[in-house]
């Protein structure tokens, strides 16, 4: 086994049980998360342990563990696992680092529409939130950096998508589509025409498709390294409806003063 930019390790027979059933236990904990990447509905304890060729009793006592540290949590009243908050916290805070010169146009766009501000990256086809400029309202919407949405009925999941090449695009895509709202798109066909129009226009709009009473407007942008992320404005519908053309503009604003600042698409 060999440590990136380091030397290999080499696991001495001579050294203490201890040790080396460490060593195993942790591999087995990835392997076990590793399991779980890509699965958001979770996956059963007999299923862990058939994709990974343990006794249950070994997943399920390494899950124990995991579970403690909230690196996994139950997806289901059933018993599966999902990755858990622990996890993508510690995600969140590895890309942290997107968040730096974008930070100021977040603040900006916040200060001048008093809303609350997100930026989110594109995870395995759900939008991941890293940043947040939070404003209290007694009504606003709610959303938290470690989490996830999905990416087809959400304004930055859909400005994100609409950047990605055909064959990322089929494979970010959702074999079935769940309807969270009578609003959520659930034909394929019907989303991917609105996102030839969010190629055109640079701008995605949530009108109630991810939450009842939840609206939102995104745009896609890059940092200085050219990393990918949305930034996106998540708004209570009574607040949204009336002000939508006044978002939609700052929004864009905002994503040109990116592109001046930080360089082109």
């Amino acid at each position: 086994m060999t440590l990136h930019g380091g030397d290999p390790i080499i696991l001495d027979e001579k050294e203490p049980t201890r040790r080396r059933d460490g060593v195993q236990v942790i591999a087995r904990a990835a392997d076990i998360l590793r399991a779980l990447q890509g699965e958001p509905d979770g996956l059963s304890l007999r299923q862990l342990a058939e994709r990974l060729g343990l006794p249950r009793s070994t997943v399920h006592r390494i899950a124990v563990a995991l579970q403690h540290e909230e690196f996994v949590a139950e997806a289901t009243s059933s018993g599966r696992l999902r990755l858990g908050p622990g996890l993508h916290r510690l995600v969140a805070a590895s890309l942290r680092d997107i968040s730096q010169p974008l930070y100021p146009y977040l603040k900006k766009l916040s200060d001048i529409l008093n809303e609350t501000v997100d930026l989110a990256v594109l995870e395995q086809g759900r939008v991941f939130f890293v940043d947040q400029i939070q404003v209290r309202h007694r009504l606003q919407a709610v959303s938290a950096v470690g989490t996830y949405f999905p990416a087809y009925c959400t304004a930055n999941g859909k400005a994100l998508l609409a950047e990605l090449p055909p064959a990322e695009l089929e494979r970010a895509l959702p074999e079935r589509f769940t309807s969270f709202t009578p609003r959520t798109i659930v034909a394929k066909e019907v989303l991917l025409r609105q996102l030839e129009t969010i190629r055109e226009t640079h701008v995605a709009v949530d009108r109630e498709e991810h939450t009842l009473g939840i609206c939102g407007v995104g745009c896609a942008v890059r940092d200085g390294l050219g990393r990918l992320a949305a930034i996106s404005v998540p708004m209570p519908a009574q607040r949204f409806y009336g002000s939508e053309t006044r978002v939609i503009e700052e929004v864009l604003r905002t994503r040109q003063e990116i592109l001046n600042d930080l360089g082109a698409f």
